[in-house]
């Protein structure tokens, strides 16, 4: 009688988890093992070796000492846990530095999503004042001036009259962050079917996530980024968090509806991504839960609903790749001199 009561429970069991992850797979989908296929960039791996040097190339800016990688660090979640990023003078910048891991699944690039692809969106920090502060000829400048380099856009970009561009640099740097995923997250796991892959509160967190309405606005792959909605769509969460003066897609459209309306963040790896929001002012993950709860879905969340959710949240985590630093090659005597790297506009 035992025995039978143990595999009437065993198979209800599995039947629970079934149907978890059926609705699960409704809403989800896993970090595929392999890069996708980005449409006009061909992954090759000259360019994605170059798009790695470039990466990782602080000459980019005019301080000689920003790179890609100071605000979105591979070795820390792919950002700089700073609660918004320090660019050129030391200047602040306006919102929190989003991950570039898994930023190839996102619709658009940027909290307020302004820039389509990560091409395009390569090529605004190095222009931007507050960031790398250059500009597309002195970055074509800086890298004609270093053979190894013109020899690898050569490579890169076979049969092209011009290959080291500005373009150019943002396809490459595009086709080495297309391959910073992160699969293999227990999650992922889950949904190939594999029921011991989370356990009870973590089964219980993806429930409650699906239930309260999280996954209204964060699904997919990225768990986010592929649509807009207003931050504080039920009540304001208040301004450390929202600050009055960013009014979000709002500078984008001009659209009166797109006030306060930012990307919804992907939430792949959110337990190595702290601080949070596009202000960067909530450093706790179980804090994010909850004015989450409160701002956007009208449900004041009890501590254990929030602990369940944060559980699952941290089955986001994937296998993070293993990046090696790359050689890059020395400047010469027509490489453009760094600005000096002081305050600006005491």
């Amino acid at each position: 009688m035992l025995v039978t009561g143990l595999g009437l429970g065993l198979g209800a069991g599995i039947a629970v988890a079934d149907d978890l992850r059926e609705r699960a797979l409704e809403n989800f989908e896993a970090v595929p093992q392999y890069p996708p296929v980005i449409d006009g960039n061909e992954m090759t791996e000259s360019k994605i070796e170059l798009g790695k040097m470039l990466f990782f190339e602080p000459r980019l800016s005019s301080s000689h000492l920003i790179s890609c990688n100071t605000c979105h660090n591979v070795g820390m979640g792919g950002h700089d846990y700073l609660p918004t990023s320090i660019g050129h003078g030391w200047q602040k910048g306006p919102r929190n530095s989003p991950t570039v891991f898994n930023a190839i699944f996102n619709a658009a690039q940027f909290w307020d999503g302004r820039a389509a692809d990560l091409a395009e969106q390569a090529k605004g920090p190095v222009q931007a004042g507050v960031e790398m502060s250059s500009t597309p000829e002195r970055v074509v400048d800086t890298l004609n001036s270093m053979p190894e380099y013109v020899d690898a856009f050569e490579n890169a970009f076979p049969g092209e009259d011009d290959p080291v561009s500005f373009d150019n640099m943002a396809t490459a740097i595009e086709a080495f962050e297309a391959t910073l995923i992160t699969p293999h997250a227990p999650f992922d796991t889950f949904l190939r079917g594999n029921d011991n892959a989370l356990n009870e509160e973590e089964k219980e967190g993806l429930a409650l996530f699906m239930d309260k309405g999280c996954a209204s606005c964060h699904g997919g792959v990225n768990f986010g980024g592929e649509d807009y909605y207003p931050f504080g769509l039920v009540s304001s969460p208040g301004g450390e968090i929202l600050p009055t003066g960013d009014k979000g897609r709002f500078a984008i459209t001009n659209t009166a509806s797109d006030e306060y309306v930012f990307r919804a963040a992907p939430l792949r790896n959110i337990e190595l991504t702290a601080p949070y929001f596009h202000s960067g002012a909530v450093w706790s993950l179980e804090e994010a839960v909850a004015v989450m709860g409160t701002s956007q879905l009208g449900a004041e969340l009890d501590e254990e609903e929030v602990q369940s959710i944060v559980a699952f949240l941290k089955t986001l985590t994937g296998q993070v790749p293993e990046i090696r630093y790359p050689e890059l090659p020395p400047s010469t005597d027509t490489t453009p001199k760094p600005d000096p790297m002081t305050a600006i506009n005491k």
